[in-house]
């Protein structure tokens, strides 16, 4: 589950790591006020307005229509406001967003932390994850942060570097001196960030998370370590030990499709493909979109119903499925293990017949107990639905929907 930047830095807080203070505000008047407090209370001069959105490339995404970027900088508390104008209600597209962008609702009104002193400020890198081919957390860390990062992956690689933490001992005090180290800090700065990586490291194991990505991390003027951005994704399996996170959670940013879809614990993710698919399991879903695949289609969905699917499910799932226009047909492919076929094929006439007239070819593999029983329950319905038992059966079906030969 990902939560919005603001959320993710009082997770931060809580956790000891030092942050880019600030506000968040949903008009320009609140901006305003944000802006104020945060003079006050930081003695911040001038102030940052970051949209906080899912996704980053925040900088340099700029809102639809107009040359406004994602992140401002203002002087003057009536320019954070003017800037919160522009922003809120606004498309903004970034490197992650993709063409469509998301839209802003909220904005962080945070203190401006690049200011002069003794030092140049300088900016890294760092993220917390489950690497699992070696089955242990990392920590990926570079000298070379902020909005370019993309581009040090990609053509300087050999200037990231990577701590394995080993799930027994968890982060000894050796490896947080030696990223430390890595990113060329010495004196007051080197002590900041061996705190800083600690706590950090502690908020990602004890929040159960499942990344955490601060960029950039700030050397300030004054050789202080700090946040400036935080991207944090919450582990969805996790969240029933942490229920104070399900507040966090932000509807309004997520695929209204997913939304739906869990509101009948359907494991549903939109694709971009021409062929819904419904299935019971996850290995068996991503079998069967590689049949789609290979039968000239392109999935659009993953689609898991689980082990116990009934009509309820079914109906859910057609509904979710033929909300989106790019599908030109429906496969749906059960094996019946811990569900009998026979009570999946009532389920999918009862939920067609409610449905009412459907558009669209829908192709039925029922494989398991019951199986047969299953198939000619479907083929006396007198509706128009395509039954298979063998999985290539079912490819051969969504082939001729595919070249025009079959038809709802």
């Amino acid at each position: 589950m990902n939560i919005h930047e603001y959320q993710a830095k009082e997770i931060l807080k809580k956790y000891g790591v030092a942050v880019q203070n600030g506000f968040v505000a949903e008009t320009p008047a609140e901006a305003k006020a944000a802006a104020e407090r945060v003079k006050t209370e930081f003695d911040s001069g001038w102030c940052v307005v970051k949209a906080q959105i899912h996704a980053g490339g925040r900088g340099k995404g700029k809102i639809q229509g107009s040359e406004q970027r994602g992140v401002q900088v203002a002087k003057s508390a009536d320019q954070a406001a003017e800037i919160a104008q522009n922003m809120l209600g606004g498309t903004l597209v970034t490197i992650q967003t993709g063409e469509a962008g998301k839209l802003v609702n909220k904005v962080l009104v945070a203190q401006d932390v690049f200011y002069p002193g003794a030092n140049e400020p300088k900016e890294y890198y760092m993220s917390v994850l489950l690497d699992r081919q070696k089955k242990q957390n990392v920590i990926i860390y570079t000298t070379e942060g902020g909005m370019d990062i993309e581009e040090v992956a990609e053509h300087t690689p050999e200037k990231i570097h990577r701590e394995w933490i080993n799930p027994a001992t968890g982060l000894q005090p050796f490896q947080a001196r030696k990223i430390a180290f890595n990113l060329g800090l010495e004196g007051k700065a080197f002590k900041e960030m061996v705190t800083f990586v600690t706590a950090l490291y502690r908020a990602y194991d004890e929040t159960d998370s499942a990344m955490f990505e601060i960029n950039p991390v700030l050397k300030t003027s004054d050789d202080r370590i700090i946040a400036v951005d935080a991207k944090v994704d919450l582990d969805d399996n996790a969240l029933y030990r942490h229920k104070e996170f399900l507040e966090l959670r932000d509807l309004a940013e997520e695929d209204p499709t997913e939304v739906e879809a869990g509101k009948f614990n359907l494991n549903y993710v939109k694709l971009d493909g021409n062929v819904g698919c419904m299935v019971n399991g996850a290995g068996l879903a991503m079998a069967t979109m590689d049949i789609i695949k290979l039968s000239g289609g392109e999935p659009a969905n993953f689609l898991d119903v689980g082990g116990t699917a009934n009509a309820e499910t079914v109906e859910a799932g057609f509904r979710i499925i033929m909300s989106d226009p790019n599908v030109k047909a429906i496969l749906i492919n059960i094996f019946g293990g811990i569900v009998r076929c026979d009570r999946v094929a009532n389920g999918v006439v009862e939920a067609y017949r409610k449905i009412g007239e459907v558009q669209i070819p829908i192709i039925v593999r029922l494989q398991g107990t019951n199986a047969e029983e299953a198939k000619r329950i479907i083929d006396e319905s007198g509706l128009k639905v395509y039954s298979a038992i063998a999985l290539h059966e079912a490819a051969d079906l969504v082939e001729k929907v595919l070249n025009g030969s079959l038809s709802a």
